[in-house]
């Protein structure tokens, strides 16, 4: 969450990065005996449908903003609400107790942990096609890939050590020595022009840009292969089924309003964002959507030969091998239990 005056925050992927692992708690085992009816209808025959983000509202949840505040999600017959996330939010509980009916996943650690934990429930869309996860460092002209920064500190949060960071090791060979403890503060990343901090597509560039003046060097994970989806929309297996064509019109909504988010006007949606998020500035929604549209997140990928959402198994396959490799799953996890395309626009 940012905080006006540039004081210290505590970020989204901070707290997000290792997926659900620290959020679990005992919401596997109540998701198992959980058995969806039929969603609620509101007086005026509209779906009721509760979605929860993972984080307090922001850009990166701006095409479901955009489709509530079109009406993508009304003239298909739903009535949505959008529950805020933040620090506090445990998401398999919500969708567990019934308090939500979906819930947004952050990267592909969330729905494989669901998974590993016997909990039935499923991504059924993808709408960043690229995990926004991204390493920052000084400005350095001799600096080119990402490999070349073996034998430089890393600041990282303790949560991300199960998450990117293992998938870091296995390609690179970094090694946990070279880990810093990272809390949100960027002062130690600003002090030290050897130092790699991890950080968000979205938030760390504009920050450091803000507080230390400069523009720090960008390497997005995504475009050196992390195969991790993001911004996801997670649906328990029993709500799917007895709910296929809300859901798919849920889906459809969405991804028109993610569209629009990014190619047309998003005043209304930044209006709504800012209303439940008053520490969000214009300022930083702009240029986060910029972000977004101009590095293809949502757009490129799986979603430019299928559709906004789409997920394919290679992803999902090629996620699970670089994870289970090194010791994160089992390696007879059935990891094709994580997703579903069966609710994505003009399928079933």
């Amino acid at each position: 969450m940012f905080q006006r005056g540039n004081r210290t925050l505590l970020t989204r992927r901070n707290a997000l990065m290792a997926g659900a692992a620290a959020v679990l708690g005992g919401a596997g085992l109540s998701l198992k005996a959980c058995d969806r009816a039929e969603a609620p209808v509101d007086e005026q025959g509209r779906v009721r449908l509760r979605f929860a983000t993972d984080w307090r509202a922001q850009a990166e949840h701006g095409g479901f903003y955009q489709a509530l505040a079109s009406g993508a999600y009304e003239k298909r017959g739903l009535n949505v609400q959008i529950v805020q996330g933040g620090p506090g939010v445990n998401m398999p509980q919500l969708l567990a107790s019934g308090a939500v009916e979906l819930g947004m996943g952050s990267n592909s650690f969330v729905p494989m942990n669901l998974v590993a934990s016997g909990a039935p429930v499923k991504a059924v869309a993808a709408f960043f096609q690229k995990d926004p996860q991204i390493l920052i460092a000084h400005p350095d002209p001799a600096l080119k890939t990402i490999a070349e920064l073996k034998t430089r500190p890393f600041l990282l949060a303790e949560s991300s050590l199960n998450g990117f960071w293992v998938w870091l090791k296995a390609k690179y060979g970094f090694t946990d020595a070279q880990v810093r403890p990272y809390a949100g503060d960027l002062k130690a990343f600003l002090e030290d022009r050897r130092a790699v901090q991890q950080g968000y597509l979205t938030s760390e560039p504009y920050r450091v840009e803000q507080e230390g003046g400069f523009e720090p060097k960008v390497f997005l994970l995504a475009d050196d292969g992390y195969p991790s989806y993001a911004a996801m929309v997670l649906a328990p297996n029993a709500f799917a089924r007895d709910n296929a064509a809300a859901l798919r019109s849920f889906i459809a909504a969405s991804a028109e309003g993610w569209r629009d988010y990014l190619r047309g006007d998003a005043s209304a949606a930044d209006a709504l964002i800012r209303k439940d998020n008053p520490d969000m500035t214009q300022a930083m929604l702009d240029q986060a959507r910029d972000k977004l549209r101009d590095n293809a997140v949502v757009d490129g990928g799986d979603a430019a030969l299928y559709g906004l959402g789409a997920m394919t198994e290679d992803r999902w396959r090629a996620f699970f091998e670089a994870t289970s490799q090194t010791g994160v799953y089992d390696p007879g996890l059935n990891w094709r239990e994580a997703f579903t395309n069966a609710y994505l626009p003009g399928r079933g």
